[in-house]
């Protein structure tokens, strides 16, 4: 069995039933990273996995911090026995070390999880960011306006979102710029 479909399996287990609307957000995530093919060629499959396993961590069972990118990851190391690359994606997907610094477990994240290839972490993010909780793919700002509206302007997602913001448009704009470079499409 390959990753995708071990990952595809494993978030199913973890997701479907408890949190189906989640479920249904992973699955557009991994369907926008299917649209990376030109750009990720071979990493395309990990970046496919990532998508399906990068919010795991908000399944009940998993929940141990609170920063789903943390538990998941953690989960998915300790449990899953899953690669390092996917840990790491999971780890710090959209920009996640900002989240860190809002719950005081940044240097936690840092210490049991190094970053990954900068070109795989902005195409997760890329992949998060442009999918809203339905699976439904949307402009990266009025995902961001959407997060921001379902948690309220004093929850610490939305300010996390709130500091996350720079790196999250940067990324989006570095995989939109890339992906045009390669096909002479802009994603839409």
């Amino acid at each position: 069995m390959g990753d995708v479909e071990w990952a595809y399996g494993l978030a199913k287990v973890l997701l479907a039933s408890a949190l189906p609307r989640r479920w249904a957000h992973t699955q557009g995530v991994a369907e926008q990273a299917e649209t990376l093919a030109p750009i990720l060629g071979t990493d395309t499959d990990t970046l496919i996995a990532a998508s399906l396993l990068h919010d795991i961590g908000y399944a009940p069972d998993l929940v141990a911090t609170g920063m789903h990118q943390l538990d998941g990851a953690r989960y998915l190391r300790d449990v899953a026995g899953a690669e390092g690359r996917l840990c790491r994606l999971v780890a710090y997907h959209s920009c996640a070390d900002n989240e860190a610094r809002q719950r005081g477990l940044f240097d936690v994240l840092a210490a049991e999880f190094d970053a990954e290839r900068p070109d795989l972490a902005r195409a997760l993010t890329y992949c998060d960011m442009t999918t809203d909780p339905d699976g439904r793919h949307l402009d990266v700002r009025d995902r961001l306006a959407e997060i921001h509206l379902r948690y309220g302007p004093e929850h610490l997602v939305s300010r996390s979102i709130g500091a996350s913001t720079p790196c999250i448009l940067a990324a989006v704009e570095a995989v939109e710029t890339a992906l045009a470079a390669k096909t002479g499409e802009v994603p839409g």
